[in-house]
């Protein structure tokens, strides 16, 4: 687990992940976001995406686990995000989230990240900043 003082401005944190038709049912479920043009392939043909599209919310989501399990990890409390949706994501994509560490406020103990998601060919689909607090647990009381 880090403290604020080992968050540098610069620093990175990156994961990669295959958005399959079953995550994409998955989060459907989870989200209660039934709209065909992420589930029904037959819907989605006649829509301006041609085929069907995954919610875009899912490679925000990815964003949201990276900042909590890496950058800047456990005790991350997310205060705001902005998303920019570029493009969209198909099933099947691969998509990398990419977080780089963009301010440091010491006295509030916030830290603005940028986070961009890209595809396998490099095209940025999602992009913006959070803004989280970084808060280590106090040591539990020993008994």
């Amino acid at each position: 687990m880090k403290n604020f003082d080992e968050i540098s401005i610069g620093q990175m944190a990156e994961k990669t992940t295959v958005i399959t038709a079953d995550l994409i049912a998955k989060f459907a479920e989870l989200t209660e976001d039934a709209n065909p043009v992420h589930l029904d392939e037959t819907y989605a043909k006649g829509t301006f995406f041609g085929r069907r599209v995954a919610h875009g919310m899912i490679a925000a989501s990815l964003q949201s686990a990276l900042l909590g399990s890496e950058l800047p990890g456990p005790g991350t409390i997310y205060l705001s995000q902005n998303l920019e949706f570029k493009a969209p994501v198909f099933p099947e994509d691969v998509v990398t989230v990419k977080l780089c560490v963009l301010e440091k406020d010491e006295s509030s103990k916030k830290i603005k990240i940028r986070t961009t998601t890209t595809k396998q060919d490099g095209q940025i689909v999602i992009d913006g900043t959070a803004v989280v607090l970084l808060r280590t647990p106090r040591p539990s009381a020993k008994k």
